[in-house]
């Protein structure tokens, strides 16, 4: 059964609809390995052992009676704590919602349930989703697979910690400024960042509604095309006879190395040279509105965040985490004006970007220019913190900010991700894309 714990989703769904293996032994399997984890507690905030066995126990009768939902009916996952899940806390990180218990659940993990997937439980998250390191003193900072004294990642912290420590087959987490993809590469997973307004917002505590996205954390690229599938309620892409042949790829060369520490820098390097032995074409590409967009960023994301957050917020600040209380305020600053303006100038600059890139199948760049900071630098030096949260997100921001889908792939070098961008709604096209870049990878 540990073998179990280090398939992909695929590989169980398979197994499980051969008669290999019997959801309920691996919903078991699944949750005694958290119980017995001596980090779990540092990585899921509650588990739902009862629903896992209860919806475990109805995909061994659907499997036994070759009636099953979809190819991962009878896989256990994870859910980030800001998917509402019915009767169960949903807290999003933070004490400000502590004892929130939800009606329903969202319509994502509805989505999942009615697919056969079995809902493990909810994972640890940077408070109310606003950091990509995944450091809370508020409730817990998940470690990273290569290195347990350093973060994760966030906001998707304990999402991308189940998957790689082996407590969840994949996970379900949320991305407005690279809080899948900054995680996943840190960890050495797949990260998908979809589209705006692909997959549901309903029941998912929001952080700014305009940009929140929802995505998979997995194994591999057939794993995030088939959960991309159940998560909509729709058939996944088909990945068969993916290749690289022929296909444009760009570098994304303004902004993405500056400050870029060495091994992201080669691990990167490395990655699009193997990209092109495999028959890709790669051309470098500068977008001089990059600066801008970047600039944009701290009115579009901070008024809006403090905006929905700021009677909540108010009315108990002492109950959170100073520098994410300090981020959401600087949102006070910026003036409805100053927002409507911020986002009718990044609209134009997307228009620009498209513009750009039209030629290209994927734009590249390094998912994060930095390596996975340590815990105890984080506790102990507040500019250390701010300046690593910052360049944590940068890379990863941009797709949100151009509005496009993202896919980010391990390069083979522990904690180090290349990122794969494209248009919106484009991600069956980008996810075959992944799925021979993935391959080329390997």
């Amino acid at each position: 059964m540990q073998e179990w714990l280090t398939k992909s989703a695929a590989e169980l769904g398979r197994a499980i609809g051969r008669g290999e293996i019997d959801p309920v032994a691996l919903a078991s399997a699944y949750l005694d390995a958290i119980e017995a984890h001596r980090l779990s507690d540092r990585i899921y905030a509650r588990v739902t052992r009862d629903r896992a066995l209860s919806e475990a126990r109805a995909a061994a009768v659907r499997a036994k009676e070759n009636r099953r939902l979809s190819p991962l009916d009878g896989v256990p996952v994870s859910w980030k704590d800001l998917f509402d899940t019915a009767g169960v806390a949903t807290e999003a990180g933070s004490k400000l919602l502590e004892g929130r218990v939800p009606e329903a659940d969202a319509v994502v993990l509805a989505n999942a349930t009615a697919a056969g997937l079995v809902c493990l439980g909810k994972t640890h998250m940077s408070e109310l989703a606003f950091s990509g390191l995944g450091y809370n003193p508020s409730t817990a900072t998940s470690p990273c697979v290569n290195d347990e004294a350093a973060v994760s990642g966030g906001s998707s912290s304990g999402a991308a910690a189940s998957v790689a420590f082996g407590l969840a087959a994949a996970a379900i987490g949320s991305d407005t400024g690279g809080s899948v993809r900054t995680p996943a590469a840190w960890n050495d997973l797949v990260g998908l960042k979809t589209t705006s307004g692909r997959l549901s917002l309903e029941g998912v505590v929001p952080l700014i509604l305009s940009l929140d996205t929802v995505g998979p954390l997995c194994r591999t690229v057939e794993d995030a095309a088939l959960l991309l599938g159940v998560l909509e309620g729709e058939g996944p892409s088909d990945l068969e006879g993916a290749s690289l042949e022929g296909r444009r790829f760009a570098v994304l060369d303004t902004l993405t190395f500056d400050g870029i520490a060495d091994t992201p820098r080669a691990a990167f390097e490395a990655a699009v040279s193997r990209l092109g032995e495999a028959g890709a074409q790669i051309e470098r590409l500068s977008f001089d509105g990059l600066p801008r967009a970047m600039d944009l960023s701290a009115c579009v994301y901070t008024a809006e965040a403090y905006g929905l957050w700021r009677d909540v917020i108010e009315a108990d600040p002492e109950k959170m985490f100073p520098q994410i209380l300090e981020r959401f305020r600087i949102g006070n600053a910026h003036s409805g004006p100053d927002f409507v303006a911020a986002w009718a100038s990044l609209k134009a600059l997307r228009i620009d970007y498209d513009r750009a890139t039209a030629g290209f199948d994927a734009v590249l760049l390094p998912t994060n220019p930095i390596m996975p900071p340590t815990l105890e630098k984080l506790e102990s030096d507040e500019d250390y913190y701010v300046s690593a949260n910052l360049m944590a997100l940068r890379n990863a921001r941009i797709a949100n900010l151009m509005g496009l889908c993202a896919l980010t792939l391990p390069t083979g070098t522990p904690s180090c991700g290349i990122t794969l961008m494209a248009p919106p709604d484009m991600e069956a096209a980008l996810l075959r894309i992944g799925a021979a870049a993935e391959a080329a990878l390997a």
